[in-house]
C-alpha cells in the first residue's frame, strides 16, 4: 500500500496518475477537502480511500503494518503568504510529526523540500548537506522548507529510507486550481489566449536584461519519473535537487507558449512589483550530479517539448493528467 498526501493537488494528483498507469492502484490519498476544483485532479484515478489531512495520523498509526512507501507532497505552497504560523503548522510541525511516525514503524518516506530554501542563489544550488545550513530563503514558503531539511538532518531516528527532493520549477497539467501560484506557462496560456500579448516583468537587476531572468523550468512528467526512482531504489537517504539542471530564460518560456498557441510572439515589459522585488529570484538552476551519481540516468523534457506536450495535450482542451 502506498500513501500520497497532497494528493489532490498538482503533483500529487499528477504522481497518483503515473502510479496508476505504473500498475498501483492499492493507494492511500490524502489531503485536504477544500477545493472543487481538485476533484477534476482525481478524475478517473484508481485508489483504495481518500482520509482527510486532519485524520492520517490516527489511520497511519493503526495501519502502519500496511504501509509500504509514503510520499508527503501535502503543504501550503503559496510563496508570498505572510501567514507564519499557517506555514509553521502545515510545513514543519505536521511533517516532523509524520517523520517521527515514519521512524517509529520503520516506513519509508519521501517529502517534498523546494527551490525556494536556495533564496537568492548567493549560496549557489549545491544540495550537498553541508550547504543547506548556509541557505537563506525569500519568503516564509522557503523557510519552512529549509526548517525542515536542516531538522531532518539533525535527526538520529529516522524512517527506514528517506529523501527530501527539491523541486525546482514545475509546470505541468493538473494545476488549475492553484491561481496566482500556477506555472508561468498556464498564466502564459491564459493571457494569451484572451488578449494575444503576454507581459514580462521587466528586470531591476544590473546583471539581467528585460526577460532574461531564468529558472530551471522542469515539467511535472519529469518530477513523478524521480519520485519513483526513489521508491525502487531505497538505498541513498538524503537530501536531493529535482530540476533540469539547465536554467531558462521567461522569454524562452513565453515564445514556447507562443509557438505552441500557432502565434507569433507579442511580449512587452511591466515594473516588477515594488513589494515583490526583494524576494524575487532572478536565476535558479539546480546541480543534479548527486541524482545523477545514485544512478538516475532518464534524461529530463527540454522546455520546448515540456510546452508542446501542456498546451497542446491538456491547456488547449482544459484538460486534466
Amino acid at each position: 500500500m502506498i500513501v500520497v498526501t497532497g494528493a489532490a493537488g498538482f503533483i500529487g494528483s499528477y504522481l497518483v496518475g503515473k502510479l496508476n498507469q505504473a500498475g498501483y492502484d492499492d493507494l492511500i490519498l490524502v489531503d485536504k477537502y477544500d477545493d472543487p476544483w481538485k476533484d477534476l485532479n482525481l478524475l478517473r484515478k484508481k485508489y483504495r480511500k481518500f482520509i482527510e489531512r486532519d485524520d492520517f495520523f490516527k489511520w497511519l498509526i493503526k495501519n502502519s503494518h500496511k504501509v509500504d512507501f509514503i510520499f508527503h507532497l501535502g503543504a501550503r505552497t503559496d510563496t508570498v503568504g505572510q501567514e507564519p504560523e499557517l506555514y509553521q503548522q502545515l510545513n514543519l510541525i505536521y511533517s516532523q510529526r509524520l517523520w517521527n511516525i515514519c521512524s517509529e514503524i520503520q516506513v519509508p518516506l519521501l517529502y517534498a523540500s523546494s527551490a525556494a530554501t536556495y533564496g537568492n542563489g548567493e549560496c549557489g544550488f549545491s544540495d550537498s548537506h553541508r550547504n543547506i545550513s548556509n541557505l537563506r530563503p525569500l519568503n516564509l514558503y522557503g523557510w519552512s522548507k529549509q526548517d525542515f531539511d536542516i531538522w531532518a538532518l539533525k535527526q538520529v531516528r529516522t524512517p527506514k529510507f528517506w529523501t527530501g527532493l527539491k523541486f525546482f520549477n514545475v509546470y505541468g497539467p493538473n494545476e488549475y486550481h492553484k491561481g496566482r501560484m500556477s506555472s508561468v506557462v498556464l498564466h502564459a496560456f491564459n493571457v494569451i489566449k484572451e488578449t494575444g500579448q503576454m507581459k514580462l516583468f521587466r528586470s531591476h537587476h544590473k546583471d539581467y536584461n528585460d526577460g532574461e531572468q531564468s529558472r530551471d523550468f522542469i515539467y511535472v512528467d519529469d518530477i513523478a519519473d524521480v519520485m519513483m526512482f526513489f521508491m525502487k531504489n531505497q538505498e541513498h537517504s538524503g537530501i536531493y535537487n529535482v530540476g533540469t539542471g539547465k536554467a531558462r530564460s521567461f522569454l524562452d518560456l513565453t515564445r514556447s507558449v507562443f509557438e505552441s498557441m500557432k502565434l507569433n510572439p507579442e511580449i512587452t515589459f511591466i515594473d516588477t512589483p515594488v513589494d515583490l522585488r526583494g524576494r524575487y529570484q532572478y536565476f535558479t538552476e539546480a546541480e543534479i550530479q548527486k541524482l545523477r551519481d545514485i544512478g538516475y540516468t532518464k534524461p529530463f523534457t527540454e522546455l520546448e517539448e515540456g510546452v508542446e506536450k501542456y498546451v497542446g495535450n491538456y491547456l488547449k482542451s482544459e484538460a486534466c493528467y
